[in-house]
């Protein structure tokens, strides 16, 4: 038996664990509230077992525990088979902790990625604590984008702008200047500190024990702290007016062709249907528009739908597809996979990976905090933009979803049918039975996979890959629709395959360390294509493909085509204060 209570403490709404490891602590040591180091190996398989059920029920709500019923279900020895699995994956997360690599010395010295590091973590325990705070993809994009833009313009209204090698001009016009000998380090952490606060409000302790751990000393901290704090009012003030992600007032077509709700997940709803419409933009210099989806009776959507139709398909249906249609093979299920993130607890959201990759790349090339500063700001303005105009475009063109185009493709099935026409005969394109692998639930038990609860067109991860992506390189000198070198001799391991997530049967996933030979532009080709992998997506949604089978950005059909757009425009017009007001 354990005793953990002691390291428990009170705040205003409830017990919450202080098993909490911190992401900056050596060798994630699990930490008490003054940093006390209360854990440094776990003595035996019961005391991980029951910090196992302490944490299950501070960080992973969704799996429906307290800890005094675990508890006394683990003395008992009334745990069912199924609860053992799910305890012994909260366990071995535990330990893995453990084992994660120690931040290099020069990341704790570098303020935008201590603190871009604490945002990433907030998107990922926002979608874990049930707390419902800037959850879903276009939330949680301007989230990060709001956290870094402040902490751009705190960090460069103190440094002053030396132009060259990197230009730090300001994002928000018209700023006053901070006192002189200001701290960056303060200026920053308090920006980063008071956005984080305001968006993620359940979470102020951990801001709190981050803001205790960033190791502000010197000269000039309560200038910085000053300075920090105004430049975030400020930027908050800017986005006061910006929508959420609500349906209220949505009315949903029943044309052939329109986006229904998932009907493996029919109570889903429809998420932010007005908030690209009503959005400002954060730094584009237009609203961006696609052309239109490829028409239903066109060769074109003939060929997305039959092979999303194999590809796409859940595994148990694999033995119903026609003879004449091409699975899913092995890696092309780890690929749909990998890039997932689709909300799910202990992950978050595409804007978060996107933010990882960027991060393997800023470390490796050893950037300055001058060019992390500028780079960070770029990357989730793009992103910000990203979600705003994707959204706005989906809900303009408002098409289905696969899992509702293959169940319906004949005229005489959904709600607007009306019999099979004059010869009687059934299209062999429909499978009213069909259903995708889906976007995964991982680390939730019992949870169906699902079609993400917004329209098709364009896809929102190619919008927000090629946006965040295509900056960074950008950022880094590169202009051309090809590989690049700017992941050589990197990997990155996906939070979805890091042998410690779990599936939503409760197995864990195996960890796969992927490399990108063809760099960023290789990662925004697959990213893109990994939605139709999963059945979630028609490729045109990310993308249309030449004679070569390479992307065609001219075409501008899909996320891809939209991303990059965004992308150089906000980084040839140099990251300023949108002007682009709401649509309506």
């Amino acid at each position: 038996m354990c005793h953990v209570e002691k390291y428990r403490y009170k705040n205003s709404n409830s017990h919450s664990p202080l098993l909490t490891p911190s992401i900056h602590s050596p060798q994630g040591y699990w930490q008490t509230q003054n940093n006390d180091r209360i854990l440094e190996k776990q003595g035996t398989h019961n005391l991980v077992l029951c910090l196992a059920i302490e944490s299950m029920e501070h960080e992973y709500p969704q799996f429906g525990f307290t800890s005094t019923k675990a508890k006394d279900a683990f003395n008992l020895k009334f745990i069912t088979a199924k609860v053992i699995k799910i305890l012994m994956f909260v366990s071995h997360r535990i330990s893995t902790r453990k084992k994660q690599p120690p931040l290099l010395k020069e990341i704790k010295m570098d303020p935008i990625l201590y603190w871009n590091e604490v945002a990433l973590e907030a998107n990922r325990i926002s979608h874990t604590n049930g707390k419902g705070e800037q959850t879903g993809p276009t939330l949680s994009s301007r989230a990060l984008a709001i956290v870094h833009l402040a902490m751009y313009d705190a960090y460069a209204g103190v440094r002053g702008n030396p132009l060259n090698p990197v230009n730090l001009s300001p994002y928000l016009p018209n700023l006053p200047a901070p006192a002189p000998g200001a701290s960056i380090d303060a200026a920053v952490a308090a920006a980063a500190y008071t956005t984080l606060t305001t968006l993620f409000p359940s979470q102020r302790l951990f801001f709190d024990e981050k803001y205790s751990q960033a190791g502000l000393q010197g000269d000039g901290l309560q200038a910085g702290r000053n300075y920090g704090l105004l430049v975030a009012q400020k930027l908050l003030e800017k986005r006061q007016s910006d929508p959420d992600a609500s349906d209220v007032g949505y009315g949903v077509s029943k044309a052939p062709g329109a986006h229904r709700p998932d009907p493996d997940n029919f109570e889903q709803g429809f998420h932010a249907p007005f908030y690209g419409a009503r959005s400002r933009g954060f730094a584009i210099t237009d609203r961006h528009e696609l052309a239109p989806p490829p028409a239903l009776e066109s060769a074109e959507y003939l060929a997305a739908l039959r092979q999303v139709r194999g590809k796409g398909i859940a595994p148990e249906l694999m033995g119903t597809l026609p003879a004449t249609l091409e699975a899913r093979a092995p890696e092309e299920t780890v690929i749909g996979i990998y890039w997932g993130y689709d909300g799910a607890a202990g992950l978050g959201t595409p804007p978060r990976l996107y933010n990882q990759i960027v991060r393997e790349i800023a470390i490796s090339r050893n950037n300055s905090v001058d060019q992390n500063a500028r780079l960070f700001a770029l990357v989730n303005a793009a992103m910000g933009d990203a979600g705003i105009l994707a959204w706005d475009q989906k809900y303009i063109y408002d098409l289905w979803r696969p899992v509702v185009g293959i169940r319906e493709a004949d005229p005489s099935l959904g709600p607007a049918g009306m019999g099979n026409g004059m010869s009687g005969t059934f299209s062999e394109e429909a499978d009213p039975g069909w259903l995708p692998l889906g976007a995964p639930s991982t680390n939730s038990v019992g949870k169906k996979n699902f079609t993400p609860p917004f329209p098709a067109y364009p896809s929102g991860h190619a919008t927000f890959g090629a946006a965040a992506l295509h900056i960074t390189r950008l950022f880094y000198g590169i202009s051309n629709y090809g590989n690049d070198n700017l992941f050589e001799g990197l990997t990155f391991v996906s939070d979805e395959l890091n042998g410690v997530n779990i599936d939503n049967k409760g197995t864990i996933r195996p960890r796969h360390d992927r490399s990108f030979p063809g760099g960023l532009w290789q990662m925004i080709d697959e990213n893109g294509a990994s939605r139709v992998y999963l059945g979630v997506h028609w490729e045109f949604d990310a993308f249309t493909r030449d004679t070569e089978g390479n992307i065609d950005v001219s075409s501008n059909i899909g996320g891809v085509p939209l991303g990059i757009t965004i992308a150089e425009d906000i980084f040839n017009n140099s990251l300023n204060l949108s002007n682009v007001g709401p649509r309506y």
